[in-house]
């Protein structure tokens, strides 16, 4: 334990907290070594165990926020399940892609077109298709499958994204 004279400031170093007055080397000044107060371990774990609940709460309402926020700027998703091909009439080979717009909300929602855009292996668009799926409003947490055969041969498709159409597209 430490302890500094109240006089002339020099600091000592004890093993045990003396059981009367101390007495300064330098300048001969006498003081009462004040005794440490001990915690209670009982009180720091609560206050601990306290902070982390806290914390976690916290983090929750933060994630839940994040959540509520990405809902309400994008209430409906489209979602691509499955690519896999087909073949037309002249036996050209092509994509069909199915998948589902879902409604993330609480309330009723329209349906849009969807946007199918094929990239090529360096990321270029090679074509952008839009297509309606079947259903035309969409209730609270309900989904709309849809399944699509594209216009684009494969030649070249190295990706496919499909994309709710927005206003001006």
């Amino acid at each position: 334990m430490k302890t500094v004279c109240d006089f002339c400031k020099t600091e000592y170093s004890l093993d045990a907290v003396p059981t009367g007055p101390v007495k300064c080397a330098v300048c001969g000044n006498t003081w009462t070594v004040a005794v440490p107060q001990r915690r209670n371990s009982i009180l720091v774990f609560i206050a601990a165990l306290c902070a982390l609940l806290a914390a976690a709460v916290f983090a929750v309402a933060v994630l839940y926020q994040s959540r509520v926020t990405e809902i309400r700027e994008k209430p409906l998703i489209a979602e691509l399940i499955d690519v896999t091909t087909s073949n037309d009439e002249n036996g050209v080979t092509h994509f069909v892609i199915s998948g589902r717009v879902l409604n993330r909300s609480g309330q009723i929602y329209g349906v849009p077109g969807l946007i199918v855009t094929s990239y090529d292996a360096d990321g270029n668009v090679v074509a952008k298709q839009r297509f309606m799926p079947s259903a035309t409003l969409l209730d609270a947490g309900d989904n709309a499958p849809f399944v699509h055969t594209l216009d684009v041969p494969i030649d070249n498709v190295d990706k496919i994204s499909v994309d709710l159409e927005t206003q001006g597209e």
